[in-house]
């Protein structure tokens, strides 16, 4: 089902240490321009995966078929219910993904790790003042407020990501719903080989291209570039009846 066919909601899902603000002020100007609600979801950092399923779960039983989309891991989850929930999901909006099935070697992965590891020895304020120096100010920002709210279970949500599994390519190949996927093309975290190859396994999936430096000046270009290449889906959909 294509996003024109009337959704009336997405729920969206934020990244590893990520939150809810974050992953609603991506996503909510792009949906609310096309008249669906964004409902984004607060993980439960002890138990990350199974919040965000729940979510959706309890979304499609009082809506009915539903947008679902993320940012990396909350992208993969949200694929992942998509491919258990076909007739519930009009659509997928998948903003940086970060790897196909296994996540061995997957720079996500080990950064998620390190950072569990750094959070148990050295601890919260010393980690955040580490990062806040080595990242961009915005994206600083961002993991600042997320990371404190999720004290002292951020390790656990940190961990839980490090060791998901992700659908593989072979049942990404069997996905029927639309896949909008937004890649930033600077993202060492986050490859663009891997969006390219999601687009390429998915039978129905576009993938949009931006920067980080976009982002940093107004997250919702991210949501955007998932909607826009949903939409040209559905083009090349009316385009080949």
């Amino acid at each position: 089902m294509a996003l024109t066919q009337s959704p009336t909601v997405a729920v969206v899902l934020p990244g590893t240490g990520s939150d809810a603000h974050f992953a609603e002020r991506a996503f909510r100007d792009p949906l609310d321009a096309r008249s669906v609600l964004t409902v984004a979801i607060e993980p439960d950092p002890r138990r990350v995966v199974d919040s965000y399923l729940e979510a959706m779960d309890a979304a499609a039983a009082e809506y009915g078929p539903i947008l679902v989309g993320g940012v990396s891991i909350g992208a993969a989850v949200a694929l992942q219910w998509a491919a258990c929930n076909p007739t519930l999901t009009s659509g997928v909006l998948a903003a940086l993904p970060a790897w196909t099935g296994a996540p061995d070697g997957a720079p996500a992965a080990a950064s998620a790790r390190f950072t569990a590891s750094q959070l148990r020895s050295e601890g919260l304020e010393s980690v955040i003042a580490a990062m806040l120096a080595s990242s961009p100010a915005w994206l600083g920002r961002e993991l600042e407020r997320s990371w404190r709210s999720q004290w002292p279970d951020l390790p656990c949500a940190l961990d839980e990501a490090s060791t998901y599994s992700g659908l593989t390519v072979a049942a990404m190949s069997k996905i029927g719903v639309p896949v909008g996927i937004a890649s930033a093309v600077d993202d060492p975290v986050h490859p663009s080989a891997i969006a390219h190859e999601w687009a390429a396994t998915l039978p129905h999936a576009h993938v949009g291209t931006l920067t980080l430096e976009q982002i940093g000046q107004d997250p919702s270009i991210l949501g955007s570039t998932c909607v826009k290449a949903l939409a040209a889906i559905e083009t090349d959909t009316t385009a080949s009846a």
